[in-house]
């Protein structure tokens, strides 16, 4: 109360809270009538054929539902607006949203979103959307197949492309993208996965509370009932309040606090989110139960225990694609661990990743909550912005683990000519220490979420067996419906709406307010005084949050972490490995190993352009990552270098590729080949170091280990003398015969 106390006389005190209870009244009037808007907003959404929150024109390409297995997914080409020029030779972009209970376009609702920088970068872009409710006999499986013909098309759409698409998937649909390209790797440019969970038991003591729900819920059984009681369909309303549960001090008070109080402004950018949020679909029974038993629960995506119908195994070692995931240390629902643990499941070493030519890069942001990774104009700027201006450069890095970081560009910048936007990516190397570093779970850890996933399964079965005969013969198609519109969250939308005759004055009394507000002034005492009063029932809730989510950590740790419980279930306590990681194939150290014998076969074979790029590595290698800048002068090389212009980008990055692997093998045979490699024209050797000087100084000033080893490859060109050419032994041509290579 000691904002009241500040108000010098009782006249004054009575001026500001006539004030106050005018401006509260009309503010809470035109609450309603927002609240009126957002159900007719919702009204409107559901009843359209193909709802969605896209912000642009869109052309449908392929209908699923029209496939030899159909399902309710589609392909649509976004138009361009007006004024943006979209380039032929640049990869097209495929946004994937996210099927978790709400329908498509979050990826493009906006302009400042995913598909509007990747556009404004001159790509094509397309979207994979789906219809609210799903085709009978449709699957997780089924819907891979018909994404893997969307991107045939989109292929086949842009022959003269300069790579395969670049696929983002968002949320949940990071993980199907992710599973498709395992299956389908030659489909696939870069992937990015935004905020996709990948290691389901990944977290930190103390938060991600949403981890231990299968396990306190008994399993996936609870799944199995909900999709019996929809009649075969789940619903996806169940989903949305998963989410909402997160967060009660948001769900319960501060978003609707926030428009209440800022009801003159807030009302659009409100009612634009909500449009989303509000539009819940449903899933087949199937499709949902696939999902909490093979990811949520059973955590099989990352080591390698998911197959096909047809026995092929899921191995997301086999994607050949650089990888970008995109997560943030604000976000609950897809923590950093469970958005980037799957590579610890995967590999024992970043040499591993190397071996095995895949290349990963992750940004970690420091605050952004789950939507934003998505839905902020901020992240759309700068991350989203950044990864489509830069999505080359990606593309051409060598395998390994980086992190990307993101410096503005500012009058410090050395050669800010080379860089795209308002931001500097460079991409570190990292080691799994770096990925350990984010927290994770321990032996104990993963023992715990063994036994929930075993005692899933058993109570699935007993529930099958015992239960699920009954509540199918008492649940028939009209009943689910019925409950589908008594779900909480879609009454708290229609109670708002048109059959609502009690609100039927608001309109009119908004109308009314419209024509005479009046606005308390900013430093009304009442006003600071509100603000106290919330802050503490945000207080209260979010003390209630930790509070419960405390004991729900206990709770599962204490029944999970039983040693008599895991024992029952078959686990070993005593074993000093993660009861689930992802198995080794000798068929791939094989391959590995036969690939190695063949590049020792061409470490002498190449011209300028071979050198040039083994050079490039070499020093390279000194500065542990790459920038924009030295890329932006690799691809002004490939567009002026006689050798390199006659590559396509899929040749160029198997040549950069193939001799970054001829100098990790045997670094000083690698290294002894290039002067036989360049011409005897000592102008021609003095131009070829030019190039590679421009390239590295495009980063910035050489450091001493730079200069070190660019040193020794000035020396390797030999310029500073000049041979005779008769006196030398035949060379290697400037450019050997093309070769047919792949990426």
């Amino acid at each position: 109360m000691s904002e009241l106390s500040n108000v010098s006389s009782f006249p004054a005190f009575a001026d500001a809270s006539a004030n106050y209870s005018i401006d509260a009244w009309q503010r809470w009037i035109l609450f309603l009538d927002v609240m009126r808007q957002r159900a007719e907003q919702y009204e409107e959404h559901t009843a359209r054929k193909a709802p969605h929150v896209l912000d642009y024109e869109a052309e449908l390409i392929s209908d699923a539902r029209t496939f030899e297995e159909p399902v309710n997914y589609a392909l649509v080409r976004i138009v361009p607006p007006a004024g943006v020029v979209i380039d032929p030779l640049k990869r097209p972009f495929v946004i994937v949203d996210p099927r978790a209970g709400h329908g498509p376009g979050i990826g493009g609702f906006k302009a400042d979103s995913e598909i509007g920088v990747a556009m404004k970068a001159g790509h094509a872009c397309y979207f994979i959307g789906f219809l609210p409710d799903p085709v009978p006999g449709q699957t997780i499986e089924k819907i891979a197949r018909a994404e893997a013909r969307f991107l045939e098309i989109v292929i086949a759409r842009h022959p003269e492309a300069d790579g395969k698409p670049c696929v983002i998937g968002n949320c949940q649909a990071g993980w199907a993208v992710m599973m498709l390209a395992a299956v389908r790797p030659e489909l696939f440019g870069p992937i990015i996965v935004a905020g996709s969970p990948l290691a389901y038991w990944a977290g930190v003591h103390g938060q991600n509370p949403m981890r231990y729900s299968g396990g306190l819920l008994g399993g996936s059984w609870l799944t199995a009932l909900v999709g019996d009681l929809g009649a075969g369909k789940f619903d996806g309303a169940w989903l949305a309040q998963n989410f909402e549960n997160q967060n009660p001090a948001n769900t319960l008070w501060s978003k609707q606090y926030n428009l209440y109080s800022k009801v003159d402004t807030e009302a659009e950018r409100y009612l634009g989110f909500e449009r989303w949020w509000g539009g819940h679909v449903t899933l087949n029974a199937e499709e949902m139960q696939f999902i909490v038993d093979e990811l949520f629960v059973g955590n099989k995506l990352a080591v390698g225990e998911i197959r096909t119908s047809d026995g092929t195994t899921i191995d997301l070692r086999t994607i050949r694609s650089p990888i970008v995931v995109f997560c943030s240390k604000g976000d609950n629902i897809t923590p950093p661990q469970q958005a980037l643990g799957w590579i610890l499941d995967l590999y024992e070493s970043v040499d591993e990743i190397r071996s095995l030519g895949q290349t990963i890069a992750y940004v970690v942001h420091e605050k952004v909550g789950h939507l934003g990774i998505f839905v902020s104009a901020g992240v759309a700027r700068k991350e989203h912005d950044e990864f489509a201006s830069n999505i080359d450069l990606i593309d051409v890095l060598p395998p390994g683990l980086y992190e990307a970081v993101l410096e503005p560009k500012g009058d410090a910048t050395e050669h800010p000519e080379l860089v795209a936007g308002e931001w500097l990516m460079r991409c570190e190397r990292r080691t799994l220490d770096d990925i350990r570093a984010l927290g994770g779970n321990d032996i104990e850890d993963d023992n715990s979420f063994a036994a929930a996933a075993r005692l899933s399964e058993i109570n699935l079965a007993l529930y099958r067996t015992f239960l699920q005969p009954a509540v199918k013969a008492a649940v028939n198609p009209s009943w689910a419906e019925a409950m589908r519109r008594l779900h909480p969250l879609r009454l708290s939308y229609e109670l708002f709406g048109s059959s609502n005759p009690y609100l039927a004055w608001v309109q009119g009394a908004a109308e009314l307010v419209r024509e005479n507000r009046r606005p308390a002034e900013s430093d009304n005492p009442f006003l600071a005084l509100q603000e106290q009063v919330s802050g503490r029932i945000v207080e209260g809730l979010e003390n209630w949050r930790k509070m419960s989510e405390r004991i729900a950590e206990q709770t599962f740790n204490a029944v999970y972490g039983s040693s008599a419980l895991q024992a029952a279930f078959g686990i070993d306590t005593k074993s000093n490995r993660p009861p689930r990681q992802a198995p080794k194939s000798m068929l791939t150290s094989a391959l590995v190993e036969a690939r190695t014998g063949a590049l020792r076969d061409k470490i002498a074979q190449g011209g300028t352009l071979e050198a040039l790029m083994r050079s490039l590595l070499f020093v390279g290698k000194a500065r542990e990552g790459a920038d924009e800048r030295g890329f932006e002068m690799i691809r002004r090389i490939r567009r002026e270098h006689q050798d390199a212009s006659r590559l396509n980008p899929s040749e160029f990055k198997a040549l950069v590729r193939e001799q970054y692997y001829i100098l990790d093998d045997d670094e000083a045979a690698a290294l002894a080949a290039i002067a036989p490699m360049l011409p005897n024209d000592i102008d021609e050797r003095r131009a070829a170091l030019d190039i590679l000087r421009g390239v590295l100084e495009a980063s910035g000033a050489l450091t001493e280990a730079v200069a070190e080893r660019f040193q020794h490859v000035t020396e390797l060109f030999d310029v500073g003398k000049r041979q005779e050419a008769a006196s030398e032994p035949t060379r290697i041509p400037t450019r050997t015969t093309p070769r047919n290579r792949s990426a």
